[in-house]
């Protein structure tokens, strides 16, 4: 595993701290990864929506029902 140094403004790290001394994390270097992996997993989401939308706007209009649009966007995000 990478070993990196980072600095952190006071604020950040107590609650990094306080997150780590409720025992919902067993060490700062956990919750980071795991605060990178919340966002990495949102960038992913982000992107899939920036596609859609691009590729609906150049494919024009459609006939689908607002509710059939909805399930197609959950379906995606969640797939």
């Amino acid at each position: 595993m990478a070993r990196q140094s980072i600095s952190l403004t006071e604020p950040n790290d107590q609650w990094l701290k306080k997150q780590v001394e409720s025992n919902e994390y067993s060490s700062k270097s956990e919750l980071v990864n795991d605060l990178i992996r919340q966002a990495r997993k949102q960038q992913s989401q982000v992107d899939f929506l920036r596609a859609k939308l691009n590729s609906s706007e150049e494919s024009g209009f459609t006939t689908d029902s607002k509710e059939q649009i909805l399930a197609q966007a959950k379906q995606g995000l969640n797939g």
